[in-house]
Parts: C-alpha cells; structure tokens; sequence
C-alpha cells in the first residue's frame, strides 16, 4: 500500500458485550454466548446481546423520538458509532465519511409491516424508509451530525469488510482525512432462522446436551453447525501514521469467483487465495502471525478455507501455518457485521499479545510476538475480503 491507514478508534456491542474489557474477558473464556430462543417455531440457539448491551440500545432508541421506529440492525450501529466517534478525538467540526453496511438490513421491521400487510391490507407510512438498507448510514449520520459521503451496502458476509476497503480507498485517494466503518446485523428473526434451515446449514446440536453449538473450524464435522449471532462493530479510519493509533491497516484483498451454486465456493476457495495473496503484496506469508478465519461452522465453508490458506502458506514443504482461528464458535455468524467483529478480536490479541485459539481444536502455541494479523471474510456469490493489520 502508498499509505498506511490508521485504525484511531473501534467500538462494537454484541454477545460479548459492548467495551474493550468485558469483550476481552469473554474472549479468555472457554465459554460460548449461545442461548436457546424460540425462533422458527422451535427452540433454536442464537447469540443474542447481553443484558447490559440491551439496555444501551434501549436508551438509543429512546434518546430521539424517531428513533422508535427504526429496526435494531439501525440501533445496534448507532451504539456502537456514538462510541467509536466519542473515543476517536476528533472535534465537533470534523469532516468524516461513513459506511456501515448490513447484510439483510431491517430483517425484524420488515418482517413485522409485511405481516401487518398481509393481515390488514395496508401498510404502515413509514415501512418503506424504515426497511431500506441505506437508512444504516443515513441515520448514523444524522445522529453524529456528520458532513461527510454516506455509503449504505450489502455484500452478503462480507460486508463490513468492503465497508473498510471503500474507507480505505476514500482515504488513499485523498478524497476524506477520516472515514467511519463498518456493520450491523440483527438477524435473530423467525423468517431468518427458517431461511438458513431451509439452506440445511443451521446447527442442529442440541445446546441442552451438546456442549459446542458451533463447531467452527472443527474439518472433521459431518453435519453443518452455523448459528446466527446479531451485533455491530464500527472503526474510525485516518490516513498516515496517528499518534493514537491502535493498529494500522496495511494490506487488503478481494477477489470474486464464478460459482456453480448460488452459496458454493469452489473446493480450494479460489476467491479467498487470490484476496489473501493481494493482502500479501508487501510481505512474506512467513510474517504473518494469526489468521481470522471466516470460518462460519458449515462443513465446505470450513474445510475450503482452510484448503487455501494451505495453498497461499506452505508452498514449500515444512512451512508452518500462521496461528488459526475464529470467532464463530463463541459469538455465531453475525452475517454482514462478522468481519469487522473479527477484526475487533485481531486487535484485542495484539494489544494483549495473547492468542485466542478454539477450545475444542488441536492446540495452538504462541511462540512469538503477534504483530501482524490476517482477517478473512467472504458471503453467497463469493466475495472475499482479507484485511493485514499491524500493531501500532
């Protein structure tokens, strides 16, 4: 890259909570935040915010009348961007960019005014602005005050992955000096849940007997594990290096591969090896101390993944791997926020210098510093991200 971009300030509210310290401390836990919730007309696990995290969006939503009628995928983004801004040191009178995407967007309001439609015939005035994707980051703009572009997408899982690199391509061209980033997902709804059981990818552990719901990056599984969490995870981006950086971004992939199936991903998962070795332009792969995997907890989505870091890592016979893990176990696919929420969990292990690996995994030893990170992502239609960040 011609330029490092700075990551100056991160926030996120999710299962693992809504600050730096609780998010780290469920991070040293073997414990999973899955719960059962009646979803699909049955019990269902999912991982839903915590008690406290509830609360914060509730005062969101109460802090503006017009607030009431927004879906939560709206509400978790605002928490999260008020923090990330109140923590970033910029003044009332800076000029920022923001994307934050979403994967399915107002999934519950839209659901609910679709209902009400078929029950009444009529729908409500405001479930057309309400149901739009952009209504992300035109609220979030609205809410901050901001002057800035406002960017609203969906690229499936990858979301929030391609709401960095368009901050990140806004900022190398000099177009902003900041940019606001990232996703929200609140998919813990009945039409969701049955959509994903209906692709059978959807865990069918029994959370009552079974101690592992999702058994992401377990490559010997023989059933689909997925379960869906729900959260927000924004950064505030800068270009050149910053005196209160907490890491920079210092590579970053894409690449999109011609599917045979509207969900499948070749047997090599071409896409992310061509994004991993984009990412990998200005480094050795030996310098990489830890991937986040995407690993969603499907068998192939696992497995392929794995397959093409095996390619783009050990092209030489005796090459070890970079440290592996993910997030899914703990905290589920939270589908368009799941990559900013990896990146999250990249720099808490940074900043902690302390490898978070998977519990019911074969043991990985940190045997040196963690100084550079490698974050993957990728969605239906095979869109895949990969992000490198280096410790400040």
């Amino acid at each position: 890259m011609n330029k490092k971009i700075a990551i100056t300030s991160f926030s996120s509210i999710s299962p693992l909570g809504n600050n730096p310290k609780d998010v780290w401390e469920n991070y040293l836990s073997n414990k999973h935040c899955f719960t059962l919730q009646q979803l699909d007309k049955q019990e269902t696990p999912v991982a839903a915010l915590d008690a406290d995290s509830k609360q914060i969006v509730d005062q969101v939503r109460n802090s503006d009348s017009k607030y009431k009628f927004l879906d939560n995928s709206v509400l978790f983004a605002l928490a999260a961007s008020r923090q990330a801004i109140k923590n970033s040191g910029w003044d009332s009178e800076a000029v920022f960019g923001i994307n934050i995407g979403s994967s399915r967007g107002a999934t519950d309001l839209f659901e609910k005014h679709y209902q009400e439609y078929l029950e009444t015939g009529k729908a409500q005035t405001l479930a057309s602005p309400t149901t739009t994707l952009g209504n992300i980051s035109s609220w979030i703009a609205h809410d901050l005050q901001s002057s800035g572009p406002e960017i609203s997408h969906s690229i499936t899982c990858s979301t929030a992955l391609h709401a960095l690199l368009n901050g990140v391509a806004w900022l190398r061209a000099g177009m902003v000096d900041k940019f606001l980033v990232g996703g929200s997902e609140a998919p813990l709804t009945d039409f969701t849940i049955a959509q994903m059981r209906a692709l059978k990818i959807y865990s069918r552990v029994d959370l009552n007997t079974d101690k592992w719901p999702n058994q992401a990056f377990d490559l010997d599984k023989t059933q689909n594990t997925m379960v869906l969490g729900e959260g927000a995870a924004v950064c505030c981006l800068e270009a050149g290096e910053k005196e209160n950086a907490i890491a920079y971004i210092t590579g970053v992939g894409y690449a999109t591969e011609v599917l045979e199936h509207n969900i499948s991903i070749s047997a090599e998962a071409t896409c992310f090896q061509k994004s991993m070795k984009m990412a990998l332009k200005e480094i050795s792969p030996e310098d990489v101390d830890v991937i986040v995997m995407h690993a969603p907890g499907t068998i192939k989505g696992d497995l392929t993944e794995y397959r093409a870091i095996q390619k783009i890592f050990t092209p030489i016979a005796g090459t070890k791997l970079p440290l592996l893990t993910t997030n899914k176990w703990k905290i589920g696919h939270t589908f368009g926020a799941s990559g900013i929420l990896s990146v999250e969990m990249a720099i808490l292990m940074m900043q902690h210098n302390t490898f978070i690996g998977v519990p019911f995994a074969e043991e990985q030893l940190q045997t040196k510093p963690i100084k550079k990170i490698l974050i993957n992502a990728v969605g239906f239609g095979g869109n895949a991200v990969s992000i490198l960040i280096e410790k400040a």
